[in-house]
């Protein structure tokens, strides 16, 4: 039986391991498991003081607490075991990530020319693009889409009396994730009391999260932009555009939220390029 030297088994060995980590922690990341993991930290940390110290007390509840967690812990994390088998079965368990400025640059063209639309057209809408905190909760809340982001999507999406024209759009890298979705509102007093609905939602997201919240008023057709908590209002296409560029493009180096997946620039090609949109 054909066996590899022992330091290629161990180079092999850690190899595998070091992926399964990578690929549960991607997969985890962004949802509300990992307040789990930190939970469980903090167990295997006052674990090991019981011990270290001697603490009958403490080791004997943790020893039960230990058991309760193994019991419970299949069915908390389901969901996420589910996502990592199916990707196993696509055969997709490790996509690649490529990091594309041109699609990047690309992407925040479309959404600029859908905004500037919408806002000349006052249509409402509320566009959320995830950056460094994942927003899988919020996304899991409206109808999934997985689709690539493009303004006539976006437009779609909002025009009056379609059916996901009322929530959010969740964008994702080059993707959109989900429409529809509710966002929490925010509870700033501090918020003028003329802000509707949509507009506290996107402040509410920005609160709780990193996202970058696009927000066009029905009523004005005025563009806002809710980040870390503060909304600034009264914005044109171009100024939006440099915004994003600040934002996201010049920040690719960042963690994979804003990098585009190597299948969709297969895809993407021979597709003819659209120029930024100017402000009217």
């Amino acid at each position: 039986m054909f066996s590899l030297p022992s330091w290629a088994a161990w180079t092999v060995d850690g190899i595998l391991m070091l992926l399964i980590v990578y690929k549960v922690f991607t997969t985890l990341r962004g949802t509300r498991a990992i307040a789990l993991l930190k939970g469980l930290a903090v167990l295997v940390l006052l674990t090991v003081v019981a011990e270290l110290l001697g603490l009958p007390i403490l080791r004997w509840t943790l020893d039960k607490v230990w058991t309760m967690a193994f019991v419970a812990l299949p069915v908390i994390f389901w969901p996420e075991l589910r996502s990592m088998l199916e990707k196993l079965g696509r055969g997709r368990p490790f996509s690649r990530l490529l990091p594309g400025n041109e699609q990047l640059k690309a992407v925040a063209g479309e959404i600029v020319a859908a905004v500037e639309r919408l806002s000349r057209e006052r249509l409402g809408a509320l566009i959320v693009i995830e950056r460094e905190v994942g927003l899988k909760e919020y996304a899991d809340t409206g109808t999934k889409l997985d689709a690539l982001v493009s303004r006539d999507l976006l437009l779609q999406i909002f025009y009056k009396n379609t059916p996901l024209h009322d929530g959010a759009v969740i964008i994702k890298g080059n993707r959109v994730l989900a429409a529809g979705c509710y966002l929490p509102p925010s509870q700033n007093e501090m918020l003028s009391r003329d802000l509707g609905t949509r507009h506290r939602a996107g402040v509410g997201l920005s609160e709780q999260s990193d996202a970058l919240v696009l927000i066009v008023s029905e009523e004005t057709g005025t563009i806002s932009v809710a980040e870390e908590g503060t909304l600034t209002r009264y914005l044109d296409a171009d100024t939006l555009a440099a915004l994003l560029e600040t934002r996201l493009v010049h920040n690719e180096h960042q963690l994979f939220p804003w990098r585009v997946w190597e299948r969709e620039v297969s895809r993407g090609k021979g597709k003819r390029k659209k120029d930024l949109p100017s402000s009217s």
